[in-house]
């Protein structure tokens, strides 16, 4: 063995000492470990933040957020014009007196007949 591997196994026994060190600090005598029942830290009903219940309500919250960006996205598309006019009484009103302008202009009604369904229309 030359000098060179014999330093690097060195470097990295102290580097292997150093980790181990930290990892072994970190163990201390934890409280109550010896009681019945006892499932560390978080475990089961008990010892967590929600006691348990976010196993329950986690995925309920996050399915209304999802339902609550679909509905956001849907709304804002339709306030900025992005999905088109809603349709409804408007549309059914633009399509009623599309009709009857078509009829007017065929000749099946006259002109009295047509300002008044255009007059009742317009109500």
């Amino acid at each position: 063995m030359n000098k060179s591997e014999i330093a690097r196994i060195a470097g990295f026994a102290a580097m292997s000492l150093a980790l181990t060190g930290s990892a072994l600090a970190q163990v201390g005598e934890i409280p109550g470990r010896n009681l019945p029942y006892y499932h560390g830290p978080g475990m089961m009903w008990g010892g967590g933040q929600w006691g348990g219940f976010g196993m329950v309500l986690g995925p309920i919250f996050m399915i209304l957020i999802l339902v609550g960006i679909v509905f956001g996205v849907v709304y804002i598309m339709r306030h900025f014009g992005g999905l088109g006019p809603a349709s409804g009484a408007g549309q059914a009103e633009g399509r009623a007196l599309a009709i009857l302008r078509e009829r007017y202009a065929k000749g099946e009604i006259d002109s009295a007949e047509y300002d008044e369904r255009k007059a009742r229309l317009s109500d």
